[in-house]
């Protein structure tokens, strides 16, 4: 899967956009990632998916590399109508961290029902500390979004909606360093600028039994320099048609007019 993304160019010239050199996105094999906290990731066919089964303390399943300028896609899906908490996204994620007396990562979490003082809906959030503390609890921050967590803003469209049941949700996410862009079924949810430390893409988990997240792909993320205006952010870069072409096109268009006049004078 690529990034699902609009142009907005007119369909007629698009299709004369070269893509010469442009990055694609490719299958990621899950099998060399790690796990944190207590969690049961399994394995789907291929490799290239995804399962946590356990309602449990807060888990991380993570690439255990360097993700910055990387574009991540798939699909998150809870598969049971069993329980309504967190599932989600950690990006600058180290091993360990959960438990880290000092980090630096994001967590965007997403919570089916409004429950012990935390709202349904789409979160992210900065995590600074531990915050694996007292297992399954509504007064871990995990939970609370205080303390170790701290929280910068809802989703744009999903702020306050809860996912669904046995609903597949597609994905992406855009990482560098000075910004984070999250899109879910096309739409902007997050995109938000600042500093960011380096680390892991990983899947998020906590108190939610049953979710899968499944055809991961990865791909170069895009340059936002590149003057190029699409929303979403494409996956690609047009490469500029030559002088030439463009007098030729305009030649081809003159001529459609002319032909037109033609039949309307008859």
């Amino acid at each position: 899967m690529t990034l699902r993304k609009r142009l907005s160019y007119p369909s007629l010239l698009a299709t004369f956009f070269c893509f010469s050199g442009a990055a694609h996105a490719v299958p990621v094999d899950l099998s060399d990632w790690k796990s944190d906290g207590g969690g049961n990731w399994t394995l789907q066919a291929s490799n290239n998916g995804v399962k946590q089964s356990l309602n449990s303390r807060p888990t991380v399943f993570f690439n255990n590399k360097d993700s910055q300028g990387t574009a991540l896609g798939g699909s998150i899906e809870v598969q049971t109508t069993s329980d309504d908490d967190f599932v989600g996204f950690v990006l600058g994620y180290n091993e360990g961290d959960l438990f880290a007396g000092t980090t630096d990562y994001i967590l965007v979490d997403w919570k089916q029902g409004t429950q012990s003082g935390w709202d349904a809906g789409m979160a992210i959030s900065r995590v600074t500390g531990s915050i694996d503390t007292c297992g399954v609890c509504t007064s871990a921050d995990a939970w609370t979004h205080t303390g170790n967590i701290e929280f910068l803003e809802r989703a744009m469209t999903l702020g306050n909606t809860g996912w669904e049941d046995n609903t597949s949700y597609l994905f992406d996410i855009i990482f560098t360093g000075s910004n984070i862009k999250v899109l879910v079924d096309e739409a902007v949810q997050f995109d938000l600028s600042g500093t960011f430390r380096n680390g892991s893409f990983g899947f998020y988990n906590f108190s939610q039994p049953d979710v899968l997240y499944a055809g991961i792909t990865e791909e170069a993320a895009p340059n936002p320099g590149n003057g190029v205006v699409i929303d979403p952010p494409p996956s690609v870069v047009p490469v500029p048609a030559p002088a030439s072409f463009g007098l030729m096109l305009l030649g081809l268009l003159g001529l459609a007019a002319s032909r037109r006049a033609g039949s309307a004078d008859r």
